[in-house]
């Protein structure tokens, strides 16, 4: 079953390889410095979701040198994208902003800009940086809207409406910047039907798409629910069938920046199957292939 991938897309976009470094911007989050809340969303870690970021407190230049050196036993790719991931990476003072960002694109190396963000945190100031950075290298803004139901998003404690997603989507494609939506499969109460329709959304409204399975996390507010049973994490043959129904609703031209998501298997409680992801990719590609042979259709990847 065809989906344009992210290494598709980088081969086909920067005519190479291209490997993600994650940086660590040094910033929190609305919904955790009690702007909206000091909880933060009931699914993320003390890190922010960074577990996997260049360590905080060093410089950004210094970050990159740290992440290239991490992933050199695993890639021989000479490009990279810098990818600012734990918490809210423009909630900050533009200047600051500014610093880091061009910073993180000064080496010839980085062929782009990605930053995880929140679409309130999208103010006109913030915007025209990321508009002025894109005249130079390509950026790319990553939103966590992760449902496009209201219940779903008072109980994540997502902290925003989605008029306010589709404000911030509408800003930043006027500006040529890609914009990269985050759904999270399998929260609390949601029917198939349910996640599929935030998957259909997010394919409308965006030019890539991460698809990710909810993870049950040690140190989050989720994990007192799962041990009270309020809620059941997803087998993997039920979220891989998931998976073959959202990349057939998604348009041809999202590219699908993620098809999991790798929770830090010092801090995962469940589903523990999710921690043998190169296993777990396995058994999506087979689906896929079986899902086309099912369809009459020859497999292409």
């Amino acid at each position: 079953m065809y989906y344009y991938s992210l290494n598709e897309y980088l081969k086909k976009t920067f005519g190479e390889k291209v490997y993600k470094l994650s940086l660590d911007g040094g910033m929190t989050c609305p919904n955790r410095d009690g702007t909206l809340d000091t909880r933060g969303c009931i699914f993320c870690s003390a890190g922010g979701s960074g577990e996997f970021a260049a360590r905080r407190g060093l410089s950004v230049t210094e970050q990159l040198e740290q992440a290239k050196r991490r992933v050199r036993g695993k890639t021989d790719c000479k490009r990279f994208i810098a990818y600012f991931q734990p918490f809210t990476n423009t909630y900050a003072p533009v200047g600051y902003l500014r610093g880091i960002f061009e910073a993180a694109i000064a080496p010839d190396e980085i062929a782009a800009l990605s930053i995880a963000t929140r679409p309130d945190c999208l103010g006109a100031d913030v915007i025209a940086l990321l508009s002025e950075l894109n005249q130079k290298k390509p950026v790319w803004a990553e939103l966590g809207l992760q449902t496009v139901h209201p219940a779903s998003a008072a109980y994540i404690r997502r902290g925003y409406g989605l008029e306010v997603y589709d404000d911030a989507v509408r800003r930043l494609r006027s500006e040529g910047i890609q914009v990269i939506t985050h759904v999270i499969l399998g929260l609390p109460n949601e029917s198939r039907e349910d996640m599929l329709q935030s998957v259909r959304y997010a394919g409308e409204h965006s030019d890539g798409i991460k698809l990710q399975l909810l993870h049950v996390l040690n140190g989050t507010d989720l994990l007192r629910d799962y041990r009270e049973k309020l809620f059941t994490v997803m087998e993997q043959e039920e979220y891989i069938e998931l998976l073959c129904d959202c990349v057939e609703a998604l348009p041809r031209n999202v590219v699908i920046h993620r098809l999991t998501g790798d929770g830090d298997k010092r801090l995962l409680v469940a589903p523990m199957w999710s921690a043998d992801k190169k296993r777990v990719l396995n058994a999506v590609n087979k689906a896929f292939r079986e899902r086309d042979v099912e369809q009459g259709r020859a497999y292409k990847k």
